[in-house]
């Protein structure tokens, strides 16, 4: 079903983004930190949350949610960064995941929208509407 796998691509990149947000929680220095520290551990607190909620309403769906970090890792094809990077350059990296993510969440609430599927395009739209919330505010913290 195609909107199962539009949904299992969202899964994972919410889980490949979470492991990336993670790794930024964990490693951002400079003047910036406390900010950074306390605002990369509500995203990946959510995202963790996020996954749970998509891979329920692809079960609700009756297909398989997808899983193993492999598998997953494969699925949402995003460039992995290492640490030790400027903290400019964790929030760029964050922001072309959020923007991945994005994309395919809009795919997926299309889907939704052509099956007739409310429940599943609503929660794509709130996924959205909190990506994009979340790019804004790491775009605002790059302004200078």
């Amino acid at each position: 079903m195609p909107l199962c796998e539009s949904l299992n691509q969202v899964l994972a990149d919410s889980y490949a983004l979470m492991a990336l947000t993670h790794l930024a929680h964990w490693n951002v220095e400079g003047p910036g930190f406390f900010a950074l520290h306390t605002a990369f551990q509500t995203q990946y607190e959510e995202l963790f949350t996020a996954a749970d909620e998509i891979a329920e309403r692809v079960r609700a769906l009756e297909c398989y949610a997808i899983g193993g970090l492999r598998t997953l890792a494969d699925a949402a094809k995003m460039k992995e960064f290492a640490a030790p990077m400027t903290q400019e350059n964790y929030v760029r990296q964050l922001i072309v995941a959020n923007e991945k993510l994005l994309q395919d969440a809009a795919r997926a609430r299309d889907l939704a929208g052509d099956a007739q599927d409310a429940e599943t395009q609503d929660l794509m739209i709130a996924r959205i509407t909190l990506h994009q919330k979340t790019v804004w505010m790491l775009k605002s913290f790059l302004k200078n």
